[in-house]
């Protein structure tokens, strides 16, 4: 699509950046909002957390894109910043126990905290896909239905150009919309603190373990090669941990008149 936003002299803003940025201060809105009604969260508080979030989720982020493809980055480091996107499953693994440690630090409900920043990571990443449909990264498949997407710029990520390809960008940014708006139809309702959170991974895991059906950008790698990717395995992994925590989480953390 349009990887490049604009220019400003010798500036570039990219279509990416400038989505994460959107999602950011959504985020950080309903955080700060969220956060001081339900918890006593204040504003120096929401903006220091979201700051560490932030600042592991793009280290872990751009670690496992990396490694997806180490020697195409080592022949020219700067492609890692320059419009690339990152990997979801990196910025979780980074900004959960970042997210842990800061509720324990500054002795914050830890269950609660985590169904707001399922909401707050629902924003980021919603917004955060949307940039990868501009950037031309997380392409899908090349498809003959009405559905396909061609993509002409030579600065887009995705292959091949000029080929209409399923926009796994916007159908997983569709999906975790739709994930977003059902956690906060029940948030009032939910049984137990913690379960946003969990069902947000378990949700997300299923997702994206069939979305990774239309992927198109194989460098990725897999576990059963042509069967199960490493993004398919993790989904796996991550859909049973949560499943088994939910059982615990559900007897443990029940919601009494509103609160624990």
């Amino acid at each position: 699509m349009y990887p490049v936003l604009f220019k400003l002299g010798s500036v570039t803003i990219y279509s990416y950046g400038f989505l994460i940025a959107i999602g950011v201060v959504c985020a950080v809105a309903y955080m700060t909002i969220r956060g001081k009604k339900e918890v006593g969260l204040t504003f120096d508080q929401a903006n220091t957390l979201f700051l560490l979030v932030f600042i592991a989720a793009v280290v872990g982020g751009k670690v496992f894109l990396f490694f997806e493809n180490p020697s195409w980055y080592m022949e020219s480091p700067k492609r890692l910043f320059t419009g690339s996107g990152f990997v979801f499953y990196g910025s979780f693994l980074f900004a959960v126990p970042t997210m842990l440690w800061f509720f324990k630090k500054n002795k914050l409900p830890v269950y609660q905290m985590l169904d707001i920043m399922a909401i707050v990571t629902c924003l980021v990443h919603m917004f955060g896909r949307l940039g990868c449909f501009m950037a031309g990264c997380c392409y899908g498949k090349p498809t003959t239905s009405a559905f396909g997407v061609v993509f002409t710029d030579p600065a887009c990520q995705a292959k091949p150009l000029n080929t209409p390809l399923y926009p796994t960008q916007l159908m997983e940014s569709g999906f975790i919309f739709l994930v977003m708006l059902f956690l906060l139809f029940i948030r009032q309702k939910k049984k137990f603190h913690g379960q946003l959170f969990l069902l947000y991974l378990m949700l997300y895991a299923v997702g994206r373990f069939v979305l990774e059906y239309f992927r198109g950008d194989e460098v990725r790698g897999f576990v059963v090669d042509g069967y199960v990717s490493h993004s398919q395995f993790i989904a796996l992994a991550i859909f049973g941990v949560a499943a088994l925590i939910y059982g615990r989480w559900s007897k443990r953390n029940r919601v009494v008149g509103g609160k624990k």
